[in-house]
């Protein structure tokens, strides 16, 4: 029974939030069971870990409501759902905000300092130099950068549980902490032993402003403006061959001339050598499938390295490596050996110390003098390779790294790889193809190896021979009884410390791991994997992943790949991938646009329930635009929540028991169609479709509210009958129902006016289903939408008059086919007391009606 006392004079939204997050806590509403958990029952959820710097923004919001709606679905189906939530806060930008704020910077060199005290906190660093920041060892830069991403992650968990997501946040964890050291460095451990992992001195592309390697998967292509120049090579016979570049500045780097094997024009120069221009290095003329013979000349130079295709070339025609930029992005001191003209090495020298544009610029100048540069540069706008994260165009430079085999050069486990994505059922299902074509498109093995701080230590060390030189080829790996370790400050195993760094000793890797090699660990991560083998064994493979489409190429496919070396199994049963977030002129939001909507205001101004309910309309994988001067979808929510809480405090008033017998056909006929409801919301949300869902729920609860509700109060306020028993019956089964529909999506108000009459949580009750209407509902649903027509009949005949809706009706007919009265007649009764029709007659006809309305006489 309602205990009226719960239920307020004025429900409001405000502050519900505060109210029921700290209920939810208190009595573990969303624990992982795992005392009573069988594999059977549990639903695991591999949740994408939030980078813990800087802020979030409406995008997490809107991606992680879809996540936590199917959470709560899943838990009210009987699951024990496992949603863990982590913290992803390893990377480049919590490194430079800890040199800012702190007045450090990392030297790895160092020995660590216990009880260290920053120089200061609090910088901005605007005006602090590189030279001024003092250096400390990484284990002390680490702990830094901890204590600073602690700060961010509490204020994102007070965010998501402002949200209502469902976490069980005794189930979290840190992709820096030790659990994670340990997890991430145990399974690069294993990958160098099977073979998957292995280090190689190659070309690698570069990003010149962070100072770090950059993976294929963290790329992307920015349009730019350039020019391409028409360059003469000569021919020993004194001819010239034209070629057309847009890097002329890698003239000096050039190893060879490349056309495509089928062009005639070129067939005649194969095997034959010309000389560059202005640098005198003979080269080879070379025949290649990726040629273009309809881009420029037809006949490109390959140089060390322009782009990716030149590192093809570079690899397939075995040619010399002449690189001449450096890490910094700056051309190199010492020429190529392979410029051996005074005239070449003069015209060298000249470049050295440039920048790629300066020496571009350089170039082109001594082309003119030379003669060689046949045309004046024609303007262009081409794609460029850039970090995701940089501001400058990628370089490609000879480095040695870690890698991790990835199918690339395997097809074997290519073939793998595609079958993992063949067994995930995807939501939405042409997500899949991203997948594919990602691991068909792959050139090279995975570069894992980063020359950063603050991530994953990689847990090698390297012997010096007599002379003090590495051994590169025979590196030392930690075993799993070190782990974790950072070789920086720890000695390699049968080495002392004193040996670190002098002949025949050892020194420590510098380099951390990507931060995906780590997050492709989450589900190992937050399951316990080598920590806690039956938690592991409980949740993995998991149920569900759910990301956004942006990260395929990288946290799912890394996720797959690495739950095949280690495991050979597909990670999770399904993948759920949310669209973007877009403003109103359709761009995507993003912090490098200055378009993006922290979701704080929207929180406080609107409530999370409304903020929810716009999260959940949009399908998966569908892009949704977000106003925030005029967050519609938002105000719509918002007034969904309160008409819920107004609803339920209305129906709920009524007397009489919900599990009184539902004897009145149209009562019938309204559970009978909340039945069908509940089976299509329930199959939608089985396929991952939650906005259906909701728009099937919210549907019927208007109609609910503006025509059934309308239709029986008065009976419902009656006298005590079997009529006024079956009208409230029906109400508060059909509230009952409706509160745990909705629950998922907007679960503040729905907690709210459950617990007026009920003592536990509406997300700890069972998820409605046919069965507990079906003896209670007929068929004919009908009955209630032509109850509704009716209703709505007589409130437009009042309307039209601009009579009020209590105006008295003295005589009113419905015209109707005769098998819509005979349906009719059965609600008669509640139309004349809510319409206040003294008398109400039915007249066949071939359409519906309402007419011969004849209103009372009265004073007004």
């Amino acid at each position: 029974m309602t205990d009226t006392a719960r239920i307020p004079d004025k429900p409001a939204l405000e502050g519900l939030e505060s109210v029921w997050g700290g209920a939810w806590e208190r009595e573990g509403t969303y624990r992982f069971d795992r005392a009573s958990a069988t594999r059977e029952c549990i639903y695991s959820i591999d949740t994408p870990p939030p980078t813990a710097s800087g802020s979030l923004h409406i995008g997490h919001v809107f991606s992680y409501t879809h996540t936590d709606v199917v959470a709560r679905f899943q838990r009210m189906r009987g699951k024990s759902v496992f949603y863990p939530m982590g913290w992803d806060d390893n990377g480049l930008p919590t490194e430079r905000r800890v040199q800012n704020y702190y007045g450090v910077r990392c030297d790895p060199t160092l020995a660590y300092v216990e009880g260290f005290v920053p120089p200061f906190e609090g910088g901005d660093g605007k005006s602090t130099k590189a030279a001024d920041q003092l250096p400390i060892s990484r284990r002390n830069f680490i702990e830094l950068c901890e204590r600073l991403t602690i700060e961010d992650e509490q204020q994102f968990e007070a965010l998501w549980r402002q949200l209502g997501l469902s976490v069980d946040w005794t189930q979290t964890y840190r992709t820096i902490g030790e659990e994670s050291l340990f997890a991430s460095q145990l399974a690069f451990v294993r990958n160098v032993e099977r073979g998957e992992a292995y280090q190689a001195l190659a070309p690698t592309l570069w990003d010149v402003t962070f100072r770090t390697a950059v993976a294929q998967a963290e790329l992307e292509d920015r349009e730019q403006q350039g020019h391409y120049h028409r360059v003469s090579f000569h021919a020993p016979d004194g001819g010239v061959v034209e070629i057309e570049t847009s890097r002329p500045e890698l003239i000096p780097a050039c190893v060879a001339l490349v056309a495509h094997p089928d062009d005639e024009r070129y067939q005649p120069l194969f095997g034959t050598t010309v000389t560059t221009p202005v640098f005198g290095v003979e080269v080879p003329v070379l025949a290649h499938h990726l040629a273009q013979k309809d881009k420029g000349t037809g006949i490109a130079m390959i140089c060390t390295f322009g782009d990716i295709t030149d590192v093809v070339w570079w690899r397939e025609l075995d040619l010399p490596n002449r690189a001449i930029i450096g890490f910094d992005g700056r051309v190199i001191a010492d020429a190529p050996e392979a410029i051996t003209s005074e005239a070449g090495q003069a015209a060298f020298a000249e470049l050295a110390g440039k920048t790629s544009f300066s020496a571009k610029q350089a170039v082109v100048q001594l082309l003119r003098d030379s003669g060689d540069l046949l045309a004046d540069p024609k303007a262009i706008t081409h794609p460029v390779k850039f970090f995701e994260k940089g501001d400058k165009p990628l370089e490609i430079v000879s480095t040695r790294q870690w890698y991790i085999k990835n199918g690339a050069r395997d097809e074997a486990l290519r073939e793998r790889l595609l079958a993992h994505g063949r067994e995930i059922d995807w939501h939405p299902d042409f997500m899949r193809v991203r997948y594919d074509n990602w691991v068909g498109g792959l050139s090279g093995d995975w570069l894992v190896s980063r020359q950063r701080f603050f991530g994953v230590p990689i847990p090698v060390w390297y012997p010096l021979d007599a002379s003090g030189d590495p051994k590169f080829d025979e590196p030392i790996v930690a075993t799993r009884e070190m782990l974790p370790v950072d070789p920086s400050s720890a000695a390699a195993p049968g080495f002392d410390k004193s040996q670190r760094g002098v002949a025949g000793g050892f020194i420590g890797e510098h380099d951390v791991m990507d931060t995906w090699a780590t997050s492709s660990l989450t589900p190992q991560l937050a399951g316990g994997w080598e920590r806690d083998p039956e938690l592991f064994e409980l949740v993995f493979p998991y149920s569900l992943r759910p990301q956004g489409q942006d990260i395929i190429r990288t946290w799912l496919f890394s996720t797959t790949l690495r739950a095949e070396l280690e495991h050979g199994v597909t990670p999770w049963a399904n993948a759920a991938i949310s669209g973007f977030i877009v403003d109103p002129d359709r761009k995507k939001m993003s912090k490098s646009k200055g378009n993006v909507v922290t979701p704080a205001g929207l929180l406080d101004q609107h409530g999370s329930d409304a903020v929810r309910y716009w999260a959940a309309s949009s399908r998966l994988g569908t892009d949704a635009a977000f106003d925030p001067q005029n967050p519609t979808q938002v105000k719509i929510g918002r007034r969904l929540a309160i008409k819920v809480l107004n609803a339920a405090k209305f129906i709920l008033g009524f007397e009489g028991r919900a599990d009184a017998p539902v004897t009145v056909p149209v009562d019938r006929s309204m559970l009978a169609e909340l039945a069908v409801v509940v089976d299509r919301a329930t199959r939608a949300l089985e396929a991952y479709d939650h906005a259906r869902a909701v728009e099937l729920s919210e549907t019927f609860f208007w109609t609910f509210c503006d025509d059934y509700l309308e239709l029986v109060k008065e009976r419902a306020y009656g006298a005590a009958s079997p009529e006024q028993a079956s009208a409230v019956a029906a109400l508060k089964t059909a509230l009952d129902v409706l509160l745990r529909l909705f629950a998922p999506v907007i679960p503040f108000a729905t907690e709210e006016a459950w617990r007026w009459s009920h003592d536990g949580s509406v997300h700890r009750a069972a998820w409605p289903t046919v069965d507990d209407l079906a003896a209670r509902g007929e068929a004919g649903v009908e009955l209630l939408e032509l109850a509704g027509l009716a209703l709505t009949g007589i409130r437009r005949a009042k309307t039209d008059v601009k009579a009020s809706q209590k105006t008295p009706v003295s005589s009113a007919a419905i015209a109707a086919p005769a098998v819509t009265i005979a349906l009719l007649e059965s609600v008669a009764s509640d139309l004349r007391a809510v319409g206040r029709i003294a008398e109400l007659g039915f007249v066949e006809a071939e359409s519906f009606e309402v007419r011969d309305v004849v209103f009372e006489a009265t004073s007004e």
